[in-house]
């Protein structure tokens, strides 16, 4: 591991110990559904005009919620979509986030075989890589081998991965609820993260810095992949606009309060829908929205035991 950093699993710790939240907020800057002014001027077909505001906007969010707020994650796709000045903009706003002091999980949810997976690895975890993110999300649809390349970048950079294992879409039972061999096949994905993880235990904490990804709205396997992965960061996305409550994720805490991350969106960076509509109301809305987060999820966890 690198001699510098700490793992990611004692990190992301010591970020929900220190700010005493759970709040993951989303960065899913949908260029249609940001505010009128900051669309304003902006052409149709001008993607360095359209990347350069959704940069502005998504680091004038993250200083929104910098107090409420554990880990910022932004979803590659939306930046993706805005072409080379969207690539720049992401770039853009990762650097913002650790300015704020902020860990970051990047949504790309990437997987491949063998070198193609190391170098989705070695591009992304780490500070010594041209994206520098903290997290990666990673889909293990083509099998525990292509795990590997970036279990191994991320125990050695002090990075995290968040491997999917029971989504929030409604149709992921499609394949992740079919049985095999007597057990669902995200309750074999979740060992096999389980076991991965195990590899590196956090000193400080005593987490790993293999996570997976479980929906809010499951809460019954929820629970159930607590259980499983009794030492694994949960990333649950669901929260807030997909239905997931504060109840609904309850049991993914441990007795200190630990153990997950609880994911809202649109619910939080588009806050201002619910109400006024000015520059400086609009931020004010995304900063309300996830304190109110903060605490309802701080109501449902075991706090300071």
């Amino acid at each position: 591991m690198d001699a510098e950093f700490e793992p990611f699993g004692d990190r992301l710790a010591a970020a929900v110990v220190e700010k005493q939240s759970v709040v993951c907020v989303g960065l899913d800057p949908r260029w249609e559904q940001l505010p009128e002014a900051w669309r304003d001027g902006v052409p149709a077909g001008d993607l360095v005009g359209q990347a350069t505001r959704t940069a502005r906007f998504c680091c004038e969010v993250v200083d929104a919620v910098a107090s409420s707020a554990a880990v910022i994650k932004p979803q590659a796709a939306f930046f993706e979509m805005l072409g080379p000045p969207g690539m720049e903009a992401l770039k853009t706003v990762i650097d913002h986030c650790h300015r704020r002091g902020l860990l970051v999980i990047l949504d790309a949810k990437r997987g491949d075989i063998g070198s193609t997976a190391e170098g989705y690895a070695r591009a992304y975890l780490g500070t010594h890589t041209p994206w520098q993110t903290d997290a990666l999300t990673i889909n293990p649809f083509l099998g525990d081998d292509t795990l590997r390349p970036f279990v191994d970048r991320a125990h050695a950079s002090g990075s995290g991965l968040f491997v999917l294992v029971k989504t929030s879409n409604p149709g992921s039972g499609f394949l992740q609820d079919l049985v095999v061999d007597g057990k669902p096949v995200f309750e074999r994905v979740a060992q096999c993260v389980h076991d991965l993880g195990s590899e590196q235990i956090g000193p400080r904490f005593g987490w790993t810095s293999i996570g997976a990804v479980v929906g809010a709205t499951y809460p019954e396997q929820l629970a159930q992949l607590r259980q499983t992965m009794p030492r694994t960061w949960l990333l649950i996305p669901g929260y807030g606009a997909q239905g997931g409550s504060a109840d609904d994720v309850a049991g993914a805490f441990d007795r200190r309060g630990l153990g997950a991350v609880v994911n809202s969106s649109r619910g939080i960076i588009f806050a201002y829908r619910q109400s006024a509509s000015s520059h400086r109301d609009w931020q004010d809305a995304v900063a309300q929205a996830a304190e109110t987060m903060r605490r309802a999820l701080n109501a449902v966890r075991p706090i300071g035991s």
